[in-house]
This record gives C-alpha cells, structure tokens and sequence, in this order.
C-alpha cells in the first residue's frame, strides 16, 4: 500500500478524533454556561422559588465595583 495513502488516512482519523472530542468540549462548555444562566436567573432553584422568603434588602444593593 503506499505510504502517501497510509499517511492520508491516518491524518483523517486523527481529524475526525480531534473534531469529536472539540464537540464533548464544546457542549460541556455549553452546559455549563446554561447552568450559569439558570444560577443567575433563580431558575435553576427547586420549584421555581424566588427571594420571597429572605429579609428585607437582602438583594438589593449590589457593589460590583471591585
């Protein structure tokens, strides 16, 4: 067999390898970028609570100047 056909083929695998494992990669980054969003949004919590059981102004100023 010639080794230029060898080499192709090789060289496809290792793409297709490396364009699977960029996909897991890629979803798990996605996953946990909907579980941020979900966090952020008080979503993510059982039942779809909300901060109606915390004390007043809990929440309501936020510094994020540091």
């Amino acid at each position: 067999m010639d080794m230029s056909l060898v080499a192709s083929i090789m060289a496809s695998k290792a793409g297709a390898l490396q364009t699977q494992v960029g996909t897991a990669v890629l979803k798990q980054n996605i996953d946990a970028e909907k579980s941020s969003v979900l966090t952020i949004l008080g979503a993510g919590q059982q039942g779809g609570s909300s901060l109606a059981n915390v004390g007043a102004g809990v929440g309501g100023n936020l510094d994020i100047s540091a």
